[in-house]
C-alpha cells in the first residue's frame, strides 16, 4: 500500500528538506537490502555498532531519494538537492510510529504472537492453516524485533485480510514499544524459557512483560498447564476472553483428551464448546506438539471447521531449521549449529543428529561450548545438559569453555574438554573423528567456524596469481562506455571465472558495483559467509535451493512457470514476502527464457501472489561478439524492449532491464537500457577481438627436477613423448586434475620458463608433466609460467579451439589463489 511522502511527513512529525514528489512503497533500514530505490523511503539508523546516516552517499548514488535523518548531510543544498530529507529526533521511534499509524488503517483480525521459543513455528502453521481461505500478512522470518517488527506491520495492505506478527524482546519495557505497532486482536503466547534471561529479574517479570502485548485482545491463547503463565494472566487483570487449553483441566473450553504417538505423526483428540474432534500432525516432538495446539486454538476462534483444521493440520510442513549439513573428513557428517547456544535449540540439534546417525549407523559425537545468557545456575543448566546428551545417546561430547568444563563430571560418555576453541584446534583431536555424525552447537564469541574449516581443509601448491588492479582497470574500461546512470551487474560465477570469488567479490564491492552474479545458490551463500554484502544475482537457480536463496538474500533468475510456481510455494513456505527476482526473456537463444508471448501471462500471475517480485527483466545476445550476426542482434534487441515493456507495464515500480553481455556493451552502446551485464571483459579478454585488455590471472607453477635424457628415449605414459635429440626434461607439478588439458601435451603447446618457451613433452599426467628446457638456462625451483603477461590465455584457447571462459574456469579450486595489487 503506497504512502505519499506529506502522508508520512504527518504521521511521523518530521521536518521536511526538500520538494521532491515521492510516493514510497518499501520501507528501508539495511543498505544491503536496497531493491527498489525509487520508491523506498530509508530510515537513518543508529545502533551500538553502526550508524545508518553514512550509507545515505551511497544509497543516493544507487538511486534513493527519501531519508528519514536525525541529522542532514553536508551537502544537502548541492550533492542531495533532489532528495528529500525527513528529520526526526530520532529515526527508529519514527520507524515505529509510521508502523502504528499504519497498522491503525486495518480493522481486521490481527494475531501477536510471543514466546521464548516457537513464535516463527506458530507463526507459520498458522499461515498454512488460515492462507487456504484468508490472505495474510505476516513477518518474514524471524522479523520481531524492535526494527524487524514495525518493517513487518508496514507489508499489511489493501488485501490483507489476516495479519500474524512475531514479537521478541531482550529486556524489560521493550513491549510497551511494540504492542501499538501490532495491536493484536488475537493473543498467543507459546512458553516462557531461559532464552535472553540476563535482562529479566526473573521468569515471572519475563512473562509479565511479555503479556503487555495482549493488553487490548479481544482472546488471549496460552497453555492453561503452564503454573507460571496461568498466574501471570490472573495478575494482568485482562478483560480478554481466554482460550487456555489444557490437558489436566476438564473444565477449559479447550480440552485435549489423548495424545497419541506413532512411528509417522501424533494424533491429537479434543473438545471444544462442546464437541468432539480430532487431528494428526506429522511430527512426534513435544515442542511440535505444544506448538500446534496454539494453532488449533487460534484456528477455532476464527472459526475455521474443525474437519477443515484436521485435514490442513495432517499436511503441516516443517519450518526450516538454521542446521547446515556439510560433508567432511575421514567420512564424517558435520552438521553446523553455531547460530545459538539456548537449551531448546541443543534439543532440536541433537534430535535431528540422532535421526541423521540411525540409518548409517555412523558414531554421534557433539562438540559443544558454554551455554551463554541461561538464566540458570551452572550447577543446575549443566545437569539438565548432561542428561539431555545421555537421552539423545551422544557417544562423545567435545566441550569447549570453562563452565562445561568444570561440569565435565556429568556427562557419563566418551568425552574431551578444553578451556578455548584454540586449545582443540591445536590438540589434533579434530583429526582422529571418522565415521561420525559431528554436531558443532557453540555460541558465536567460541567462533567455532574455525573447527568446520579444519575439517575440511584443503591444500595444494600450485599458485594462480590474481592482479585486483587490473580487474578494476578492466572494469573501468568498460565503465566508461556507459551511460553515467547505466548500472552494472559483474559476472563472478564459476568462482569468478577460476579467479576466486570472493576477493574479487570483495574489490567489485568496494569499487560500488551494483549487482554481482553467480551461477548456482551455493556459490552466492559462500560469498555472502565471507561477508559480501552486495547484491547478488543466481542465474541458474535450483529447485533443492530456495532456503539457501532465501536465507543469503540471494535473488534468482526465473524462466519458466514451473520454476516460478516452486519458487512461490517455497517462499510461502518459508514466510517471505515480495523476494526480488529476475525474469528471463527467450529472443532467440532458445536455452532458458519465458517466450514473449508468455509475458501478459507471467504479469497476470505475479499479481495474483506477494511471495516474488520482479526487479529486472533481461535475456541474452547470441552473437554480439561477431559482425556477421548483427542483424540477428538487432533483431533480439527489438524483441526484447517490446516483451520487457509489457511487463513494465504491468507494475507501478520500476523493472531493470539488461541485455548486453560484454561484447553488447563494446558494440551495442544504444541497447545498454537500465543495466548491462560484464563478464569475460572484467577478466581482461575483449570477446570481440580476442585481444588482452589488462591480464587478471597468470597462472604459475615451480620446477621440480631436472632430468637429462638421452634421444630415443620416451617421456610419460604410454611413451608418446619421444625425444630426437639428448634433452633436459624438467617435472612441474601441474596436471589435468589442476585445470591443464590434456590437448596441450605431447608438444602441442608450451609454457613459459625464464622468458622462453618450454614445450609439453608426452602426455599430461593427473598432478605433473614435463617440459623441455634444453634451450633454456634453468634449475630446480624456477618458475614456470602456464598462462599470464607472457602467455596470454587466448593463445591456450586458440590452439585448444576453444574459448577463453573454459580456460580460466578450468583452473581446479585445489591450486592456491595468490593476489595482489599493483
Amino acid at each position: 500500500m503506497s504512502s505519499s511522502i506529506e502522508e508520512i511527513i504527518a504521521a511521523i512529525g518530521a521536518e521536511r528538506i526538500g520538494d521532491r514528489p515521492a510516493t514510497i512503497d518499501w520501507i528501508l533500514t539495511d543498505s544491503r537490502s536496497l531493491c527498489f530505490p525509487e520508491e523506498t523511503l530509508f530510515f537513518a539508523l543508529k545502533t551500538k555498532r553502526n550508524d545508518g546516516h553514512k550509507y545515505i552517499a551511497d544509497l543516493h548514488r544507487r538511486g534513493v531519494r527519501n531519508f528519514v535523518v536525525s541529522e542532514l548531510p553536508e551537502e544537502t543544498a548541492g550533492k542531495f538537492a533532489d532528495s528529500n530529507f525527513l528529520k526526526v529526533a530520532n529515526p527508529l521511534k519514527a520507524l515505529q510510529k509510521l508502523a502504528a499509524r499504519h497498522r491503525e488503517k486495518f480493522q481486521i483480525p490481527t494475531i501477536g504472537i510471543t514466546g521464548s521459543n516457537g513464535k516463527t513455528v506458530v507463526k507459520e502453521w498458522l499461515y498454512q492453516l488460515l492462507s487456504p481461505d484468508k490472505v495474510v500478512t505476516r513477518s518474514p522470518r524471524s522479523y520481531n524485533s524492535q526494527i524487524g517488527v514495525p518493517l513487518s506491520v508496514w507489508l499489511m495492505n489493501e488485501h490483507t485480510e489476516v495479519g500474524i506478527f512475531e514479537a521478541g524482546i531482550s529486556e524489560m519495557g521493550e513491549m510497551e514499544t511494540l504492542r501499538p505497532i501490532i495491536q493484536p486482536t488475537i493473543g498467543i503466547l507459546t512458553n516462557i524459557g531461559g532464552a535472553h534471561q540476563e535482562n529479566f529479574p526473573s521468569l515471572q517479570d519475563k512473562c509479565m512483560e511479555k503479556l503487555q502485548l495482549f493488553k487490548d485482545c479481544d482472546v488471549i491463547i496460552y497453555n492453561g498447564d503452564n503454573e507460571l503463565i496461568s498466574n501471570c494472566v490472573a495478575k494482568s487483570l485482562f478483560t480478554a476472553r481466554e482460550i487456555a487449553w489444557s490437558t489436566k483441566d476438564v473444565e477449559r473450553p479447550l480440552f485435549i483428551e489423548k495424545i497419541l504417538k506413532d512411528d509417522t505423526g501424533t494424533t491429537i483428540k479434543y473438545r471444544y464448546l462442546g464437541f468432539f474432534k480430532e487431528y494428526r500432525i506429522p511430527f512426534i516432538d513435544e515442542a511440535s506438539i505444544e506448538n500446534s495446539l496454539h494453532c488449533l486454538a487460534a484456528a477455532l476462534y476464527l472459526m475455521v471447521q474443525p474437519d477443515e483444521i484436521a485435514r490442513r493440520m495432517l499436511h503441516l510442513e516443517p519450518i526450516a531449521m538454521r542446521l547446515e549439513v556439510k560433508e567432511g573428513k575421514n567420512n564424517c557428517i558435520l552438521i553446523n549449529d553455531s547460530y545459538n547456544s539456548d537449551f531448546a535449540s541443543l534439543d532440536i540439534a541433537l534430535d535431528f543428529m540422532a535421526r541423521r546417525s540411525e540409518d548409517k549407523g555412523r558414531k554421534r559425537t557433539l562438540i559443544l561450548s558454554d551455554m551463554l545468557e541461561s538464566g540458570q545456575t551452572s550447577k543446575l543448566l549443566y545437569r539438565q545438559i548432561a542428561d539431555l546428551v545421555h537421552s539423545r545417546k551422544v557417544d562423545h561430547i567435545i566441550g569447549v569453555g570453562k563452565e562445561i568444563s568444570a561440569a565435565s563430571g556429568r556427562f557419563d560418555i566418551e568425552k574431551n574438554f578444553f578451556q578455548t576453541t584454540a586449545e582443540l584446534l591445536d590438540s589434533g583431536l579434530l583429526n582422529s573423528l571418522r565415521n561420525e555424525v559431528v554436531l558443532i552447537k557453540g555460541a558465536r564469541i567460541f567462533h567455532f567456524d574455525k573447527i568446520t574449516d579444519q575439517l575440511e581443509l584443503k591444500v595444494h601448491e600450485t599458485i594462480l596469481e590474481i592482479n585486483l588492479s587490473a580487474l578494476v582497470e578492466n572494469l573501468n574500461h568498460y565503465r566508461n562506455k556507459l551511460n553515467p546512470e547505466t548500472k552494472i551487474v559483474c559476472m563472478v560465477k564459476a568462482s569468478a571465472y577460476g579467479a576466486g570469488s570472493f576477493e574479487v567479490a570483495k574489490t567489485l564491492e568496494d569499487q560500488r558495483v551494483d549487482y554481482l552474479a553467480v551461477a548456482v545458490a551455493d556459490e552466492g551463500a559462500d560469498l555472502r559467509k565471507a561477508g559480501i554484502s552486495s547484491a547478488i544475482m543466481i542465474m541458474n537457480p535450483e529447485l533443492t535451493a530456495f532456503k539457501t536463496m532465501f536465507d543469503y538474500r540471494l535473488e534468482p533468475e526465473v524462466y519458466s512457470f514451473h520454476l516460478l510456481e516452486e519458487l512461490i510455494k517455497a517462499a510461502e513456505r518459508e514466510g517471505v514476502t515480495n523476494f526480488p527476482i529476475h525474469i528471463k526473456i527467450d529472443t532467440g537463444m532458445h536455452r532458458l527464457g519465458f517466450s514473449p508471448e508468455e509475458i501478459p501471462q507471467l504479469v497476470e500471475r505475479l499479481h495474483k501472489q506477494t511471495a516474488v517480485i520482479p526487479r529486472s527483466v533481461f535475456s541474452h545476445l547470441v552473437g554480439s561478439d561477431s559482425q556477421k550476426f548483427d542483424p540477428f542482434t538487432r533483431q533480439q534487441i527489438e524483441t526484447f524492449e517490446k516483451a520487457s515493456q509489457i511487463l513494465q507495464d504491468g507494475f507501478r515500480h520500476k523493472i531493470l532491464r539488461h541485455i548486453c553481455n560484454t561484447a553488447g556493451i563494446e558494440r551495442y552502446p544504444g541497447a545498454q537500457f537500465d543495466m548491462v551485464r560484464l563478464g569475460i571483459g572484467l577478466y581482461g579478454v575483449d570477446p570481440y577481438t580476442n585481444n588482452i585488455l589488462h591480464n587478471v590471472t597468470t597462472l604459475k607453477t615451480t620446477i621440480l627436477q631436472i632430468h637429462d635424457v638421452p634421444a630415443e628415449e620416451t617421456v610419460g605414459y604410454s611413451r608418446k613423448g619421444i625425444l630426437k635429440r639428448d634433452s633436459r626434461i624438467a617435472a612441474i607439478p601441474i596436471g589435468y586434475a589442476d585445470g591443464l588439458n590434456r590437448h596441450l601435451g605431447n608438444g602441442n603447446a608450451y609454457c613459459i620458463v625464464n622468458g622462453k618457451k618450454a614445450p609439453y613433452v608426452g602426455n599430461i599426467c593427473m598432478d605433473v608433466c614435463m617440459i623441455d628446457v634444453t634451450d633454456i638456462d634453468c634449475k630446480e625451483g624456477d618458475k614456470a609460467v602456464i598462462f599470464g603477461n607472457e602467455l596470454p590465455v587466448t593463445v591456450l584457447s586458440d590452439i585448444l579451439d576453444t574459448i577463453p571462459y573454459e580456460i580460466l574456469t578450468s583452473v581446479s579450486n585445489r591450486v592456491k589463489r595468490v593476489y595482489f595489487q599493483d
